[in-house]
């Protein structure tokens, strides 16, 4: 596969060419260099596993990884996520959510605790060596922010400093009281590729072009990007203090008036903190040209939904969706091979399109 190279030099770099995003082997190796070493979000724990002795299981990744998985929580409190596989025929193990003692698998019988440790086997009194290691279950990492869940199939990266990095800026606000309303959530189908989808989220250029309506609630010229590692921060200004977070004292933004918060996470995850709450965005790949894009609403402030930069924003959502449909579009063309970088406007999609080359480049 063709490798690809994004200059460190902002000012001299290219962006990543049409062929990244035309080609199918690109995607396919996407799947495992991206993707199944990166970290993805699996669920609000409040939400998911509401209960001690619960189980839900889960595909990763649908359409992609498709990775069989189920979070378990044992009657400590103590989450696992573990693959939802049986380790003796390959059966999936748990169909639905649930809170049974252990885990049994209706093919053969065999059982395995809420950790995924094997616990018996029926007619297995015969087998020389068994049971091994290898009939547990595969128990994957996860991490937990705020009651938000993250695991990753083969890790590359850590995920502390992501958490530490979104600690700091809105560790101030009652994280662990936010509320999950599910008439908010929405599942949208968009006609370009995934990372298109990315590029666009990952910069403020496009807000005056495309967004009117967002345009006349943030101040343009304050809009900054901050980069960490494997993530980033857009931040929003407001043009009034009232639509703007009351931001502690201390704290790294002190004496601004933000409106938003937008967090970006390598390669596909977006968390937006406004006054009213966060809005996750899970942005899962289903083909080279069609992207799956899930919505996920944790309320802190009911009365300030509707207002400043968190407003409308199916209507955000639909403006840039048409764009990026767009852009997926234009990059068919025979004339268009590779553009250059907004020093000022693109930094985001810069560091994004480094680390998507990086991580391109890796055997294994």
């Amino acid at each position: 596969m063709t490798l690809f190279h994004v200059d460190s030099d902002i000012r001299k770099a290219e962006t990543l060419p049409a062929e990244f995003y035309t080609r199918d082997d690109v995607f396919e190796a996407s799947k495992e260099r991206v993707f199944s070493r990166s970290w993805q979000w699996v669920g609000h724990a409040p939400t998911v596993v509401p209960e001690m002795r619960a189980v839900a299981p889960l595909t990763l990744l649908k359409g992609l990884l498709n990775e069989p998985l189920v979070l378990s929580k044992q009657a400590n409190g103590e989450v696992h996520c573990l693959s939802n596989v049986c380790t003796h025929r390959g059966n999936l193990l748990v169909a639905k959510s649930g809170s049974p003692r252990q885990l049994v698998c209706g093919y053969h019988g065999r059982r395995f605790d809420l950790d995924g440790t094997f616990r018996s086997m029926p007619e297995f009194d015969d087998v020389e060596g068994f049971p091994r290691p290898c009939d547990h279950l595969k128990r994957f990492d996860l991490k937990e922010w705020a009651g938000h869940m993250f695991t990753s199939l083969d890790p590359t990266f850590s995920l502390d400093g992501i958490l530490h990095a979104m600690e700091e800026r809105v560790g101030f606000l009652p994280l662990e009281d936010f509320t999950h309303d599910p008439a908010r959530n929405r599942t949208f189908e968009v006609a370009g590729h995934w990372a298109l989808y990315c590029d666009n989220f990952l910069e403020g250029f496009h807000i005056p072009f495309v967004h009117p309506d967002l345009n006349a609630a943030v101040d343009y010229d304050q809009y900054t990007t901050v980069l960490f590692d494997h993530c980033n921060l857009q931040i929003a200004h407001a043009k009034g203090k009232e639509d703007a977070f009351d931001l502690p004292q201390g704290h790294p933004n002190d004496g601004e008036d933000v409106a938003a918060f937008y967090f970006w996470v390598f390669p596909n995850m977006m968390f937006n903190f406004y006054p009213w709450g966060l809005s996750v965005n899970l942005i899962e790949p289903v083909a080279k040209d069609r992207t799956r894009v899930h919505f996920r609403s944790y309320v802190h402030d009911s009365a300030l939904l509707g207002q400043g930069a968190g407003g409308d924003l199916d209507l955000v959502e639909h403006e840039d969706e048409a764009v990026v449909e767009s852009v997926q579009r234009g990059i068919q063309s025979r004339a268009y091979t590779t553009g250059r970088f907004s020093p000022r406007r693109e930094q985001g999609v810069h560091h994004f399109h480094r680390l998507l080359a990086s991580a391109l480049a890796e055997k294994g």
